[in-house]
């Protein structure tokens, strides 16, 4: 079983009010100590990777206003997530990184060179959430009048691909670098080679300004759940992230990725947020006292924003119609949790702690038998835990949860050696055939 947690560099991510409990550190965010300790706590555990979730722009879709989400905190202020990853390998030897980069707002060759920065920096130990977006405030940040239609975001996905793996892949050859003192050369020229491209979106002339890094290519997340974010995931994604949802709907979609994705293996994680008590009956007072702090307007605003639909216009009995340009599996799940009419209501009620998202909750054994059950009857690799009161939640599963699962045999008791695509795969710290990315050209067509 793999573990990820799931986090963001903002006071409130997924959980909405669980910053106002008064164990609670995610204030402390501003301080770059605050994610070493978190980065050392998760290698402690044993953990495969922090993953960071970003977003560019605003959560202001509820009531039109941004104001619901400045004032609970939902995902703002928020830091660039790129920026902590150093740090945190620094204190760390194991643990790998996920980064959440939305690529609409990016220019290929500049999202390359920080990739390859980093995968030098946390020696092979980064990987890319590729994210096309889903906030209009994000495209009006950026000088636009509205986001690309949603289809129209995995076109723009598909040939920024295409850039990004030609200049990691292909502008430099294996051999290429030299480090010769004797003969003054650190890397030979004619294996280092341009990469052009003039199509519709994205045209350049360049070499990448970064040698070949230990995976060229870091491991690619992806989270679109709707049919084309499936296709794309296909031929793409080497690790997908699930929301979650009935467990048959969850199994389904998973059957559907790894058939699109064959021959290729796919890491499937599946979104989490768990409640740890030594006894059932400490479960769930902690469960009641974490409620007591949730925000139901600040997990309406996460909402209206994911669903692309101002949650507020619609009275609470009232069927929520309509489908915006934003996460149209979300709005899609939703429907089909709801069996039947969708209502603000409905949706309320599954704000257990701020989030749309059912805790698990229990002993470590109680909590295990359910991961275990996910993994068995649904054919999930691993689980992005997301946080509650921090730091807590995480010692918990470090000093809980950790030793059951490895008790049962379902958990490492030690790392492998290797980059991030390494440890997750077994197989070399590069993308093989037939990923798209791994499929070597002739110079000439370079």
């Amino acid at each position: 079983m793999l573990l990820n947690a799931f986090d963001m560099a903002c006071v409130g991510h997924i959980q909405q009010g669980l910053w106002t409990h008064p164990r609670d550190h995610s204030t402390d965010y501003l301080s770059l100590e605050h994610w070493l300790a978190l980065a050392r706590r998760l290698e402690r555990g044993l953990f495969d990777g922090l993953f960071l979730a970003d977003v560019v722009g605003i959560y202001d879709v509820h009531g039109g206003s941004p104001d619901a989400a400045i004032r609970n905190a939902v995902q703002v202020p928020l830091l660039d997530p790129m920026l902590l990853v150093s740090g945190m390998a620094a204190v760390t030897r194991h643990l790998g990184f996920g980064i959440t980069c939305n690529l609409a707002y990016e220019a290929p060759y500049l999202l390359a060179r920080r990739f390859s920065t980093l995968d030098h920096l946390t020696r092979g130990r980064i990987g890319w959430n590729i994210v096309t977006g889903y906030l209009d405030s994000a495209a009006r940040a950026m000088g636009l009048a509205a986001q690309d239609a949603h289809d129209d975001r995995y076109d723009r996905a598909e040939a920024f691909l295409d850039v990004a793996y030609a200049l990691w892949e292909k502008s430099w050859e294996d051999g290429a670098v030299q480090a010769d003192r004797a003969g003054h050369v650190y890397a030979d020229p004619a294996k280092v080679h341009a990469i052009r491209r003039d199509g519709p979106r994205y045209q350049l002339d360049a070499v990448h300004l970064v040698e070949p890094s230990p995976q060229r290519t870091p491991v690619l997340y992806q989270a679109g759940a709707s049919d084309r974010g499936r296709d794309f995931a296909g031929r793409h994604a080497e690790c997908v992230f699930l929301n979650g949802g009935p467990r048959p709907l969850v199994a389904a979609q998973i059957a559907d990725l790894r058939a699109r994705a064959a021959p290729r293996e796919m890491k499937i994680f599946l979104g989490a947020t768990v409640i740890l008590g030594r006894t059932t009956a400490e479960a769930r007072d902690r469960f009641a006292d974490y409620r007591r702090h949730v925000s139901i307007e600040g997990a309406l605003a996460h909402a209206s924003a994911s669903m692309g639909i101002d949650l507020a216009r619609f009275a609470p009995d009232q069927p929520i119609e309509g489908s915006g340009n934003a996460v149209q599996s979300n709005v899609a799940t939703q429907r089909q949790i709801a069996g039947g009419a969708l209502t603000r209501r409905k949706l309320e009620a599954q704000f257990l702690l701020g989030s749309r998202q059912p805790p698990i909750l229990g002993t470590a054994a109680e909590v295990a038998d359910v991961l275990a059950g996910w993994v068995t009857e649904a054919g999930v690799d691993g689980f992005n835990l997301s946080r509650t009161v921090i730091p807590e939640c995480l010692e918990d599963v470090v000093d809980l949860l950790v030793p059951e699962l490895q008790s049962r045999g379902l958990y490492k008791t030690a790392y492998a050696e290797g980059t991030l695509r390494q440890k997750l795969f077994g197989a070399g710290p590069r993308l093989a055939a037939p990923h798209p990315a791994a499929i070597r050209m002739p110079m000439s067509a370079h």
